[in-house]
């Protein structure tokens, strides 16, 4: 009777579900001592690794089957599949410099309000999140809220929803709900930039108060979607979404399909430790392609390809594996090293769209 429910489970398993299983990361649960997490071995032997493909490519021009090259004065070449129309993938199109000045926007400023994020919905608008986390402060949940114009300066600043940081020192202060905020810098999840998607309706919400995308990142974002645009045809960024994830954490398989136009691409930038992407068909039961993703990698998914189910079923956050040397050897100043120590740890995804 086992064996045959779990034939059956096999079976009601999609292709997409299965492969995102066999990546996920798992602990080692025969180890006795439960405060060591070994994670189980994986094997890798079918994920796609482009710079592999890239290095062979340098070296005699060689290319696996079903894989093509386009040259569009990138520093990389830029590399397309066969049988994913649309899909585009550009290893190491970021240079460590750009990347570190990502990683610090999208721990400082992208979440910052009007901008929202994951931690509105229970705390409301969160300012500094970042600069508290590295203060020690702690978010408490206030009886008496009073607008942020009212908060004493000394105290911290205080939203309309009554929770406000501080450094805890009032011993009064225990008694009320509260958080670190470097818990909640941990717990951010997203943050989104120019117009403000609406998660609970699917859909982009133009009376959302926004803020422009910041002008840096439109032009990088314009460049790097020439691959996946008609000559003459330019891509208008309006909107962003901030991914953060740590140890453990996945995406699971979806399709973004919430633009009006779906010949426009999604640019996807890639920060921090190495992930594995799947990019799938268009059913869940189209076996998915598996590929590395490291810090300064870009996809571009335009057309078909945004008909594919995709998702992230894994992060690599072990030194071994991560793969952030370069990142590591650039953010070595003192103001740096609260940045080094988050991204260590943690991937940030930033996807770029055109909306309308």
């Amino acid at each position: 009777m086992y064996e045959s429910g779990k034939k059956k489970e096999e079976l009601e398993r999609t292709a997409f579900r299965k492969c995102e299983k066999k990546y996920k990361l798992y602990y080692d649960d025969s180890i006795k001592n439960k405060k060591i997490k070994i994670p189980k071995p994986v094997d890798l032997t079918d994920v796609v690794d482009f710079r592999s493909i890239l290095d062979s490519h340098n070296r005699n021009g060689d290319l696996p089957h079903g894989v093509t090259v386009l040259n569009h004065n990138f520093t990389s070449p830029v590399f397309s599949l066969q049988n994913r129309p649309g899909f585009y993938f550009i290893p190491g199109a970021l240079s460590v410099e750009k990347q570190c000045t990502l990683i610090r926007e999208s721990l400082t400023d992208f979440p910052q309000p009007p901008n929202r994020t994951n931690h509105n919905a229970i705390y409301g608008p969160i300012h500094d999140l970042f600069v508290a986390a590295k203060e020690g402060k702690v978010l408490i949940e206030d009886v008496s809220p009073i607008s942020s114009s009212e908060a004493d300066p000394d105290f911290g600043h205080r939203d309309g929803k009554g929770w406000t940081f501080t450094t805890e020192k009032d011993e009064s202060l225990r008694k009320c709900k509260s958080i670190s905020a470097s818990a909640l810098l941990r717990k951010l999840r997203w943050s989104t930039l120019g117009l403000q998607f609406e998660w609970s309706k699917r859909n982009y919400d133009v009376s959302l108060p926004h803020n422009k995308i910041p002008e840096a990142l439109c032009e990088l974002a314009k460049q790097l979607a020439k691959p996946a645009l008609p000559a003459g045809v330019d891509f208008q960024p309006e909107a962003a979404i901030v991914n953060y994830f740590g140890s453990g954490d996945t995406l699971g398989g979806h399709l973004d399909d919430m633009e009006a136009d779906w010949s426009m691409p999604i640019v996807s930038l890639s920060l921090g430790c190495k992930a594995i992407f799947l990019l799938g068909g268009k059913c869940r039961e189209d076996p998915p392609l598996a590929m590395f993703l490291r810090s300064g990698d870009v996809v571009l998914m335009a057309g078909e390809a945004r008909e594919c189910f995709h998702g992230v079923p894994r992060i690599f956050t072990d030194r071994e594996n991560a793969e952030i040397g370069p990142l590591e050897e650039q953010l070595t100043h003192e103001d740096d090293l609260c940045f080094l120590k988050y991204i260590q740890t943690s991937r940030i995804n930033i996807n770029i769209r055109q909306v309308f």
